[in-house]
């Protein structure tokens, strides 16, 4: 399981989801927007689909350990918002200005 990447390294950032309201979407389409200037491919998925070559995974917590599963070879990073949560604020600054995206921790 991968616990750690530096932003340097991400080339792609999966928002994965599995009720299909569209917010997953929505914070996809976001994410697409604040990268759209880097190297960074951003995609939504399924959380019982995601690539297997996602560098990040974003996925609200209670997916976390699904995603983990599912990706282990990515660092899965849980948010409890959709718009406006600290932790994919330090995911989009981590691929901007550099820096470490720690996954969440569990099993």
């Amino acid at each position: 399981m991968t616990t750690s990447i530096h932003g340097d390294s991400i080339r792609k950032v999966v928002v994965a989801c599995d009720a299909g309201m569209g917010s997953s979407v929505m914070l996809a389409g976001q994410l697409r927007h604040e990268l759209r200037r880097l190297p960074v491919t951003v995609e939504h998925s399924s959380v019982a689909a995601i690539p297997a070559d996602a560098d990040v995974v974003l996925c609200q917590l209670g997916l976390a350990g699904r995603a983990r599963a599912g990706a282990p070879g990515s660092v899965v990073v849980g948010f409890r918002l959709f718009l406006g949560d600290p932790a994919v604020a330090r995911v989009v600054a981590a691929v901007k200005q550099g820096g470490v995206v720690f996954g969440t921790p569990g099993s």
